[in-house]
Protein backbone atom coordinates (compact mmCIF):
# COMPACT_ATOMS: atom_id res chain seq x y z
CA UNK A 1 0.00 0.00 0.00
CA UNK A 2 1.41 3.45 -1.11
CA UNK A 3 0.60 6.63 1.06
CA UNK A 4 0.20 10.12 -0.33
CA UNK A 5 0.23 12.97 2.25
CA UNK A 6 -0.47 16.54 0.94
CA UNK A 7 -1.03 18.83 3.79
CA UNK A 8 -5.24 19.30 3.28
CA UNK A 9 -5.65 15.19 2.07
CA UNK A 10 -4.48 12.07 2.53
CA UNK A 11 -5.31 9.12 -0.28
CA UNK A 12 -4.38 5.77 0.17
CA UNK A 13 -4.17 3.41 -3.04
CA UNK A 14 -4.50 -0.73 -2.78
CA UNK A 15 -5.10 -3.20 -5.40
CA UNK A 16 -5.69 0.00 -8.24
CA UNK A 17 -8.54 1.19 -5.86
CA UNK A 18 -8.45 4.81 -4.00
CA UNK A 19 -9.53 6.09 -0.64
CA UNK A 20 -9.69 9.85 -0.38
CA UNK A 21 -9.30 11.23 2.89
CA UNK A 22 -10.33 14.73 2.31
CA UNK A 23 -9.53 17.15 5.75
CA UNK A 24 -10.39 20.46 3.61
CA UNK A 25 -13.73 19.19 1.93
CA UNK A 26 -14.60 18.13 6.09
CA UNK A 27 -13.56 21.56 8.01
CA UNK A 28 -15.04 23.44 4.61
CA UNK A 29 -18.55 21.47 4.63
CA UNK A 30 -18.65 20.89 8.03
CA UNK A 31 -22.07 23.05 9.00
CA UNK A 32 -23.92 22.14 5.60
CA UNK A 33 -22.93 18.23 6.44
CA UNK A 34 -24.50 18.67 10.04
CA UNK A 35 -27.40 20.23 9.17
CA UNK A 36 -27.98 18.26 6.28
CA UNK A 37 -27.26 15.22 8.06
CA UNK A 38 -30.20 16.32 11.01
CA UNK A 39 -32.53 16.15 8.10
CA UNK A 40 -32.03 13.11 6.88
CA UNK A 41 -31.24 11.79 10.48
CA UNK A 42 -34.88 13.01 11.26
CA UNK A 43 -36.12 10.69 8.77
CA UNK A 44 -34.44 7.84 9.71
CA UNK A 45 -35.35 8.57 13.02
CA UNK A 46 -39.36 8.36 12.46
CA UNK A 47 -38.50 4.83 10.65
CA UNK A 48 -36.85 3.43 13.03
CA UNK A 49 -39.54 3.96 15.94
CA UNK A 50 -41.21 1.49 14.22
CA UNK A 51 -38.47 -0.96 14.57
CA UNK A 52 -38.01 0.26 18.24
CA UNK A 53 -41.82 0.26 19.29
CA UNK A 54 -42.01 -3.48 17.47
CA UNK A 55 -38.96 -4.81 18.84
CA UNK A 56 -39.81 -3.83 22.52
CA UNK A 57 -43.16 -5.16 22.29
CA UNK A 58 -43.03 -8.14 20.74
CA UNK A 59 -38.82 -8.55 20.61
CA UNK A 60 -39.14 -9.02 16.60
CA UNK A 61 -37.32 -7.93 14.47
CA UNK A 62 -39.81 -6.42 11.73
CA UNK A 63 -37.96 -6.35 8.61
CA UNK A 64 -40.93 -5.77 6.41
CA UNK A 65 -41.15 -1.98 8.30
CA UNK A 66 -39.14 -0.56 5.30
CA UNK A 67 -42.21 -1.51 2.80
CA UNK A 68 -44.51 -0.37 5.21
CA UNK A 69 -42.63 3.48 4.52
CA UNK A 70 -42.54 2.47 0.75
CA UNK A 71 -45.89 2.71 0.50
CA UNK A 72 -46.30 5.48 2.16
CA UNK A 73 -44.25 7.03 -0.54
CA UNK A 74 -46.20 5.79 -3.27
CA UNK A 75 -49.50 6.79 -1.16
CA UNK A 76 -47.33 10.54 -1.21
CA UNK A 77 -46.66 10.36 -4.86
CA UNK A 78 -50.62 9.41 -5.92
CA UNK A 79 -51.72 12.43 -3.86
CA UNK A 80 -49.83 14.51 -5.78
CA UNK A 81 -50.54 12.66 -9.03
CA UNK A 82 -54.02 13.27 -8.33
CA UNK A 83 -54.24 16.56 -7.33
CA UNK A 84 -53.23 17.46 -10.80
CA UNK A 85 -49.55 18.53 -9.51
CA UNK A 86 -46.71 16.51 -12.60
CA UNK A 87 -43.01 15.54 -12.42
CA UNK A 88 -40.32 18.04 -13.89
CA UNK A 89 -42.54 21.04 -12.48
CA UNK A 90 -42.88 23.42 -9.42
CA UNK A 91 -45.27 24.98 -8.89
CA UNK A 92 -46.32 28.55 -7.35
CA UNK A 93 -48.26 27.67 -4.39
CA UNK A 94 -49.82 30.15 -1.41
CA UNK A 95 -47.99 28.82 1.79
CA UNK A 96 -51.95 28.45 2.87
CA UNK A 97 -52.48 25.97 -0.64
CA UNK A 98 -49.11 24.16 0.23
CA UNK A 99 -50.12 23.48 3.50
CA UNK A 100 -53.39 22.16 2.60
CA UNK A 101 -51.62 19.99 0.06
CA UNK A 102 -49.19 18.38 2.04
CA UNK A 103 -51.41 18.09 5.02
CA UNK A 104 -53.44 16.15 2.40
CA UNK A 105 -50.57 14.17 1.63
CA UNK A 106 -49.29 13.22 4.89
CA UNK A 107 -52.65 12.09 6.15
CA UNK A 108 -52.52 9.81 3.17
CA UNK A 109 -49.60 8.66 3.71
CA UNK A 110 -49.88 7.50 7.38
CA UNK A 111 -53.08 5.82 6.64
CA UNK A 112 -51.69 3.98 3.82
CA UNK A 113 -48.52 3.49 5.68
CA UNK A 114 -50.62 2.67 9.21
CA UNK A 115 -52.91 0.25 7.18
CA UNK A 116 -50.00 -1.46 5.98
CA UNK A 117 -48.56 -1.96 8.96
CA UNK A 118 -52.04 -3.76 10.61
CA UNK A 119 -52.45 -5.91 7.68
CA UNK A 120 -48.97 -6.99 8.12
CA UNK A 121 -49.33 -7.47 11.60
CA UNK A 122 -53.02 -8.99 11.06
CA UNK A 123 -52.05 -11.85 8.36
CA UNK A 124 -48.18 -12.56 8.91
CA UNK A 125 -47.42 -12.19 12.60
CA UNK A 126 -50.69 -12.94 14.29
CA UNK A 127 -51.66 -16.49 13.17
CA UNK A 128 -48.00 -17.52 14.05
CA UNK A 129 -48.24 -15.88 17.65
CA UNK A 130 -51.56 -17.71 18.15
CA UNK A 131 -49.87 -21.13 17.16
CA UNK A 132 -46.57 -20.44 19.82
CA UNK A 133 -44.31 -20.12 16.45
CA UNK A 134 -40.61 -20.11 17.50
CA UNK A 135 -38.80 -16.53 17.25
CA UNK A 136 -36.99 -17.48 14.09
CA UNK A 137 -40.17 -18.03 12.33
CA UNK A 138 -41.41 -15.01 13.07
CA UNK A 139 -37.78 -13.69 11.57
CA UNK A 140 -38.19 -15.57 8.37
CA UNK A 141 -41.84 -14.37 8.30
CA UNK A 142 -40.35 -10.61 8.87
CA UNK A 143 -38.07 -11.16 5.35
CA UNK A 144 -40.46 -12.92 3.71
CA UNK A 145 -43.56 -10.83 3.76
CA UNK A 146 -40.72 -7.71 3.03
CA UNK A 147 -40.42 -9.42 -0.26
CA UNK A 148 -44.45 -10.10 -0.60
CA UNK A 149 -44.75 -6.52 -0.18
CA UNK A 150 -41.65 -5.31 -2.39
CA UNK A 151 -43.24 -7.70 -5.25
CA UNK A 152 -46.60 -6.44 -4.94
CA UNK A 153 -45.78 -2.84 -6.09
CA UNK A 154 -43.40 -4.48 -8.56
CA UNK A 155 -46.11 -6.44 -10.48
CA UNK A 156 -48.84 -3.04 -10.21
CA UNK A 157 -46.17 -0.27 -11.23
CA UNK A 158 -43.22 -2.34 -12.64
CA UNK A 159 -39.19 -1.45 -12.35
CA UNK A 160 -38.85 2.17 -12.86
CA UNK A 161 -39.33 4.45 -10.32
CA UNK A 162 -42.04 7.22 -10.19
CA UNK A 163 -40.24 10.70 -11.19
CA UNK A 164 -40.41 12.98 -8.15
CA UNK A 165 -43.03 15.59 -7.63
CA UNK A 166 -42.22 18.79 -6.07
CA UNK A 167 -45.13 21.14 -4.65
CA UNK A 168 -41.77 23.08 -2.78
CA UNK A 169 -38.62 24.11 -4.45
CA UNK A 170 -35.33 23.58 -2.10
CA UNK A 171 -34.36 27.30 -1.27
CA UNK A 172 -32.08 29.08 1.92
CA UNK A 173 -33.98 30.22 4.54
CA UNK A 174 -31.08 31.29 6.80
CA UNK A 175 -27.59 30.27 7.13
CA UNK A 176 -26.06 28.95 10.77
CA UNK A 177 -22.12 28.97 10.87
CA UNK A 178 -21.90 29.77 7.16
CA UNK A 179 -24.44 26.27 6.58
CA UNK A 180 -27.13 26.83 4.30
CA UNK A 181 -30.52 26.09 6.30
CA UNK A 182 -33.06 25.41 3.56
CA UNK A 183 -37.47 25.15 4.16
CA UNK A 184 -37.07 21.69 3.25
CA UNK A 185 -34.90 20.80 5.82
CA UNK A 186 -36.73 23.02 8.46
CA UNK A 187 -39.97 21.37 7.83
CA UNK A 188 -38.55 17.77 8.20
CA UNK A 189 -36.36 18.64 11.34
CA UNK A 190 -39.34 20.44 12.78
CA UNK A 191 -42.23 18.43 12.26
CA UNK A 192 -40.33 15.36 12.63
CA UNK A 193 -39.35 15.64 16.25
CA UNK A 194 -42.51 17.38 17.06
CA UNK A 195 -44.22 13.76 15.96
CA UNK A 196 -41.20 11.91 18.16
CA UNK A 197 -41.93 13.88 21.13
CA UNK A 198 -45.68 13.31 20.30
CA UNK A 199 -45.28 9.70 20.16
CA UNK A 200 -43.01 9.76 23.36
CA UNK A 201 -45.68 11.44 25.61
CA UNK A 202 -48.10 8.83 24.41
CA UNK A 203 -46.09 6.14 25.18
CA UNK A 204 -45.51 7.08 28.87
CA UNK A 205 -48.33 9.67 29.50
CA UNK A 206 -51.45 7.91 28.33
CA UNK A 207 -53.36 4.93 29.43
CA UNK A 208 -52.80 2.77 25.59
CA UNK A 209 -48.90 4.07 26.44
CA UNK A 210 -49.13 2.33 29.67
CA UNK A 211 -50.95 -0.61 27.90
CA UNK A 212 -47.99 -0.60 25.38
CA UNK A 213 -45.03 -0.84 28.12
CA UNK A 214 -46.77 -3.31 30.77
CA UNK A 215 -46.95 -5.81 27.17
CA UNK A 216 -43.66 -4.99 26.74
CA UNK A 217 -42.77 -5.80 30.06
CA UNK A 218 -44.35 -8.75 31.00
CA UNK A 219 -47.44 -9.77 28.54
CA UNK A 220 -48.79 -12.53 30.66
CA UNK A 221 -49.17 -10.56 33.78
CA UNK A 222 -50.27 -7.64 31.40
CA UNK A 223 -52.92 -9.73 30.21
CA UNK A 224 -54.15 -11.13 33.47
CA UNK A 225 -54.51 -7.67 34.98
CA UNK A 226 -57.04 -7.23 32.34
CA UNK A 227 -54.97 -5.84 29.29
CA UNK A 228 -55.78 -6.79 25.92
CA UNK A 229 -52.26 -7.53 24.40
CA UNK A 230 -53.77 -8.51 20.68
CA UNK A 231 -55.04 -4.97 20.50
CA UNK A 232 -51.94 -3.23 22.05
CA UNK A 233 -49.52 -5.20 19.62
CA UNK A 234 -52.00 -3.79 17.13
CA UNK A 235 -51.63 -0.55 17.95
CA UNK A 236 -47.71 -1.05 18.22
CA UNK A 237 -48.08 -1.57 14.60
CA UNK A 238 -50.18 1.08 13.65
CA UNK A 239 -47.98 3.59 15.56
CA UNK A 240 -44.59 2.50 13.79
CA UNK A 241 -46.73 2.15 10.68
CA UNK A 242 -48.02 6.24 11.24
CA UNK A 243 -44.39 7.21 11.85
CA UNK A 244 -43.33 5.34 8.83
CA UNK A 245 -45.75 6.83 6.28
CA UNK A 246 -45.15 11.21 7.81
CA UNK A 247 -41.07 9.57 7.07
CA UNK A 248 -42.12 8.71 3.73
CA UNK A 249 -43.66 12.15 2.92
CA UNK A 250 -40.55 14.27 4.04
CA UNK A 251 -38.67 11.40 2.25
CA UNK A 252 -40.42 12.29 -0.92
CA UNK A 253 -39.92 16.48 -0.11
CA UNK A 254 -36.27 15.33 -0.18
CA UNK A 255 -35.03 12.82 -2.28
CA UNK A 256 -34.97 13.72 -6.22
CA UNK A 257 -35.42 9.94 -7.09
CA UNK A 258 -39.22 9.55 -6.35
CA UNK A 259 -40.88 6.32 -5.44
CA UNK A 260 -39.45 2.98 -6.12
CA UNK A 261 -40.28 -0.59 -4.97
CA UNK A 262 -37.00 -1.05 -3.74
CA UNK A 263 -36.69 2.41 -2.24
CA UNK A 264 -36.81 1.05 1.46
CA UNK A 265 -33.92 -1.05 1.78
CA UNK A 266 -31.35 0.41 2.25
CA UNK A 267 -32.92 3.35 4.03
CA UNK A 268 -34.90 0.53 6.24
CA UNK A 269 -31.42 -0.90 7.07
CA UNK A 270 -30.62 2.65 8.05
CA UNK A 271 -33.22 3.04 10.45
CA UNK A 272 -32.79 -0.09 12.17
CA UNK A 273 -28.97 0.55 12.51
CA UNK A 274 -30.26 3.75 14.42
CA UNK A 275 -32.58 2.10 16.21
CA UNK A 276 -29.63 -0.48 17.18
CA UNK A 277 -27.72 2.31 17.97
CA UNK A 278 -29.68 4.52 20.11
CA UNK A 279 -30.73 1.15 21.77
CA UNK A 280 -33.42 -0.97 20.34
CA UNK A 281 -36.68 -0.56 22.94
CA UNK A 282 -35.92 2.85 23.19
CA UNK A 283 -37.69 5.44 21.91
CA UNK A 284 -35.57 8.11 22.61
CA UNK A 285 -32.63 5.94 21.62
CA UNK A 286 -34.17 5.61 18.19
CA UNK A 287 -34.13 9.44 18.08
CA UNK A 288 -31.20 9.98 18.77
CA UNK A 289 -28.96 7.08 16.69
CA UNK A 290 -31.42 8.67 14.24
CA UNK A 291 -29.59 12.24 14.07
CA UNK A 292 -26.05 10.59 15.31
CA UNK A 293 -26.42 8.23 12.39
CA UNK A 294 -27.53 10.99 9.74
CA UNK A 295 -24.82 13.59 10.80
CA UNK A 296 -21.97 10.64 11.11
CA UNK A 297 -22.32 9.65 7.70
CA UNK A 298 -22.45 13.17 6.04
CA UNK A 299 -19.12 13.82 7.90
CA UNK A 300 -18.06 10.54 6.18
CA UNK A 301 -19.35 11.76 2.44
CA UNK A 302 -17.03 14.44 2.67
CA UNK A 303 -13.72 12.94 4.44
CA UNK A 304 -13.80 9.48 2.24
CA UNK A 305 -16.04 10.41 -0.85
CA UNK A 306 -19.72 9.95 -1.70
CA UNK A 307 -19.49 6.08 -2.10
CA UNK A 308 -18.56 5.38 1.29
CA UNK A 309 -21.13 7.20 2.72
CA UNK A 310 -23.19 3.81 3.65
CA UNK A 311 -19.92 2.58 4.56
CA UNK A 312 -19.59 4.73 7.50
CA UNK A 313 -22.97 4.15 9.01
CA UNK A 314 -22.20 0.85 9.07
CA UNK A 315 -18.76 1.00 10.18
CA UNK A 316 -20.28 3.49 13.47
CA UNK A 317 -22.79 0.53 14.11
CA UNK A 318 -19.95 -1.89 14.45
CA UNK A 319 -18.16 0.07 16.79
CA UNK A 320 -20.91 1.16 18.83
CA UNK A 321 -21.89 -2.16 19.57
CA UNK A 322 -18.23 -3.36 20.42
CA UNK A 323 -17.85 -0.60 22.94
CA UNK A 324 -21.99 -0.70 24.38
CA UNK A 325 -23.64 -3.60 22.91
CA UNK A 326 -26.99 -2.69 24.46
CA UNK A 327 -26.67 1.00 22.40
CA UNK A 328 -25.91 4.14 23.65
CA UNK A 329 -29.36 4.47 25.69
CA UNK A 330 -30.53 0.78 26.12
CA UNK A 331 -33.11 1.04 28.33
CA UNK A 332 -35.92 -1.34 27.17
CA UNK A 333 -39.34 -0.30 26.30
CA UNK A 334 -40.82 -2.12 29.30
CA UNK A 335 -38.55 -0.28 31.76
CA UNK A 336 -39.39 3.05 30.59
CA UNK A 337 -40.23 5.25 33.42
CA UNK A 338 -44.14 7.01 33.42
Amino acid sequence: MSITHDLSSLVLAQGGEWIKFDVDSFVQQFWNNTIEGLSYGSIYALVALGYTLVYGVLKLINFAHSEVFVYGCYATWFVFFGLGFRPGATPSLGAGELILYLGIALIAAMAVSGGTAVLLERVAYRPLRKRGAPKLVFLITAIGASFVLQQILFIWRGGNPEQSIRLLRNEEQFQIFGGSVTNITIITVVASILLMIGADMFVNRTKFGRGIRAVAQDPDTATLMGVNKERVITLTFLIGGLLAGAAALFYMMKIPQGASYQGGFILGIKAFTAAVLGGIGNLRGALLGGLLLGVVENYGQSLFGGEWRDVVAFVLLVLILMVRPTGILGESLGKARV
